[in-house]
């Protein structure tokens, strides 16, 4: 196999117009690509360039070459075939936008608590004083936990 390309290397090519031909071929679960500089043919790459990149939705590698300024490309999908048992699941990206979620409804729900206490029209209590109420009770625990 011919050495490989990453991201930044196919924007450049595009950029300084050396690529003459692109071609996205489809396999058992996604889109991998063939960039052609009129010498070599290089298969793109992640970013590491250790392993060829697939993409798994079409309209996903079409919105990237669209980002890149690459609107003409040849099309082989005779093997693509969408597997979805051989997705890879990426748990902890799951995980991850979860806890984005329950943080911002957190923050949201903490935020009209607040502004709801601001607009309270009742009187506000002082700290000093709720905090001499809360430590006599605390004590009054303290002292029936004893016996």
């Amino acid at each position: 196999m011919s050495e490989c390309i990453d991201d930044t290397t196919l924007s450049k090519m595009v950029e300084t117009g050396v690529v003459h031909g692109v071609h996205v071929i489809g396999q058992a679960g996604g889109w991998t690509v063939m960039v052609n500089d009129g010498a070599h043919k290089y298969p793109l790459a992640t970013r590491n360039i250790s392993v060829v990149r697939v993409w798994r939705r079409f309209e996903t590698l079409v919105s990237y070459f669209k980002d890149i300024g690459l609107t003409q490309f040849e099309v082989d999908a005779a093997n693509f075939e969408q597997d979805s048992t051989s997705r890879a699941k990426r748990t902890d990206q799951i995980e991850a936008l979860k806890m984005a979620h329950e943080a911002t409804d957190h923050d949201t729900w903490f935020r009209e608590q607040v502004q709801a206490s601001i607009d309270d029209p009742r009187r506000s209590i002082a700290h000093e004083k709720v905090k001499a109420k809360f430590a006599a009770k605390a004590k009054e625990l303290r002292q029936r936990m004893k016996g």
